[in-house]
């Protein structure tokens, strides 16, 4: 019976396929996200342990590269789709998180015990009707009181500081730390969002295939023997257009200074 049922799934999944690489039509697409939700579901959970993000998050980016996987998914080269759709859901994933990582890094187990110490504050201060002492918190932890302060710490300095948090000054009276802290990073910043941009105009005037290429190399981490699997063709290809993708963008590039 699984047998039975795992072809049927995948007869579906061809005909669903089929159907929006003919009609481009969302009804379709989004029938072939639910048919192929257990793909984003178990990198998901691949993930969930690495890092402090919550699973519908995940889920949701992971959904983005399914999304991108099956729009890009062609019929003709005989891949198995799920193949072809775990490295854009994967990489998906771990772009958010290079995205969301805080410059403070907490080892493992401190996340851990962060997450219990929730429940383990609260239920001190039901029990003593006052805040715990770091010495009360530590205890139940089964750690030691300076390990319990250093995780406080690395939780306040993970936390980003918002800039409209209020200063007092002695002179002009309150104002905000924004008005204070001069972002000297500011037009460094513009710029790299502007070549962000000129990047991606780039990236569409290059003819499709080599703009696949370079999309699977450098935007989802896949080696080149691995796209030259997937698209069907030789490594020695991918390396050759790999370089002219290359050559090409910063022609383009120049050409818009």
């Amino acid at each position: 019976m699984p047998t039975t049922a795992t072809n049927e799934l995948k007869s579906e999944n061809s005909k669903l396929l089929r159907e929006y690489q003919n009609s481009g039509s969302n009804e379709v697409r989004n029938q072939l996200v639910k048919l192929n939700i257990g793909l984003a579901r178990k990198e998901v959970h691949h993930w969930l342990n690495q890092c402090d993000e919550t699973y519908d998050d995940l889920l949701q980016v992971g959904c983005i590269g399914l999304i991108r996987a099956i729009e890009r998914f062609d019929l003709s080269k005989g891949h198995a789709f799920s193949s072809f759709a775990i490295p854009y859901i994967r990489g998906e994933i771990q772009h958010y998180l290079r995205d969301k990582s805080p410059s403070v890094r907490f080892p493992r187990h401190w996340l851990s015990l962060e997450r219990k110490s929730v429940s383990v504050i609260k239920d001190l201060q039901m029990q003593f009707n006052r805040n715990p002492q770091d010495s009360e918190v530590a205890a139940v932890l089964e750690i030691s009181v300076e390990e319990w302060r250093e995780i406080k710490l690395a939780r306040l300095n993970r936390e980003p500081l918002s800039l409209d948090a209020p200063v007092q000054d002695e002179d002009d009276g309150a104002t905000c730390l924004g008005e204070l802290v001069p972002d000297t990073k500011y037009r460094s910043f513009q710029l790299a969002q502007e070549d962000q941009i000129r990047v991606q105009q780039a990236l569409s005037l290059l003819e499709k295939r080599t703009r696949e290429i370079l999309e699977f190399v450098f935007l989802y981490d896949l080696t080149q023997k691995e796209t030259a699997e997937r698209l069907g063709i030789s490594a020695v290809t991918v390396s050759r257009r790999v370089k002219k993708g290359l050559d090409l963008l910063k022609e383009i590039m120049t050409k818009q200074l």
